[in-house]
């Protein structure tokens, strides 16, 4: 007897229903207009398809499955199911983010007359700082890879390079040879970013000389004399992927002691969050991160509170710290 697969936990209960004909038309076409004309990326195309899969299975458990009787209100009450299923504040967002695709596409192809998402915001309470690396758990992380293997020596210039450019980390995974120059003048990567933006990122000193170190020896080893355009490979000399990146970023957090899951985007995030703390231009950032409206890079200018009690506390002539050196 077959046992039944187990649920996955990141899937919505939903999902093990069956969309009507009707409303699995209306996705499907929803899908080919943000790969095709939007241009979307793949993987931000199958994100957006889920999210609205979800909506569509909720509309048609509540009995609302024409496009013209979709309104505000089913928004919100869509929404407000996911809060209360305690969903993440960024997955309630995204969601959001794809209803709002979703209901231009339906009145582009005439299937509603108003935006059922206009006026809907996300509340302040919903917004997180991202999660951000301290700069000396950094520097235990990019030192933590083995050198001694061309594992190792691959992985700490990936980890180099992710730190110091910002990129996704599909698209360090996805980085061609032609992407980067490696001149000691010039040291850049041309990244192919989200809707196949491409946006130039300058490299630092170290990472540029972790990459050309990588290149000049651990990837000829791996490679074994085959032929690859990607710049980070694996021994059976295909690209490495996100998964495995993934895995190996892990095994280095915790050769590095530090105590909290790491992602690949917490790397990108203490990217943002360490260049403005030190005065960078947020435009510049922007420009670095791929970011198409500059309010989603203003977030890494929220300043933790407890560094702002910690700088009271530190150097205010009544702060704690001063009181009790008194």
């Amino acid at each position: 007897m077959r046992k039944t697969p187990k649920k996955r936990k990141d899937r919505p209960e939903g999902d093990l229903q069956t969309l009507h004909p009707k409303l699995e038309e209306i996705l499907h076409n929803f899908h080919d207009y943000l790969l095709i004309e939007r241009r979307l990326s793949p993987a931000s195309v199958e994100s957006y398809a889920l999210d609205i899969r979800a909506f569509l299975l909720w509309s048609q458990k509540n009995g609302v499955t024409s496009p013209d009787a979709w309104s505000r209100e089913s928004v919100l009450a869509h929404l407000g199911d996911l809060r209360k299923q305690e969903k993440a504040d960024v997955t309630v967002r995204r969601h959001l983010a794809a209803l709002r695709a979703f209901s231009k596409f339906l009145i582009r192809e005439g299937m509603t007359a108003e935006d059922f998402t206009a006026d809907i915001s996300p509340t302040s309470t919903w917004k997180r700082l991202p999660k951000a690396l301290s700069g000396e758990e950094v520097d235990r992380l990019l030192a933590a890879p083995d050198e001694g293997t061309p594992e190792g020596v691959r992985d700490g210039a990936m980890l180099e390079l992710l730190y110091a450019t910002g990129m996704r980390v599909s698209e360090l995974v996805g980085l061609r040879l032609a992407q980067i120059q490696l001149r000691e003048d010039a040291a850049f990567s041309l990244v192919q970013g989200k809707g196949d933006k491409t946006r130039l990122v300058p490299m630092g000193d170290l990472a540029r000389s972790r990459v050309l170190d990588y290149l000049e020896s651990a990837r000829a080893l791996m490679l074994r004399a085959r032929k690859s355009d990607y710049v980070f490979v694996t021994r059976r000399g295909g690209p490495m992927t996100r998964q495995a990146f993934w895995i190996r970023l892990k095994i280095w957090a915790r050769h590095a002691g530090i105590g909290r899951t790491v992602s690949p985007h917490m790397l990108r995030h203490s990217f943002a969050t360490h260049l403005l703390s030190r005065g960078a231009d947020l435009r510049a950032v922007q420009a670095m991160l791929g970011h198409a409206d500059i309010s989603t890079t203003e977030i890494y200018t929220q300043i933790d509170r407890d560094a702002l009690r910690q700088a009271v506390d530190t150097h205010h002539p009544r702060g704690e710290a001063i009181k009790k050196r008194k």
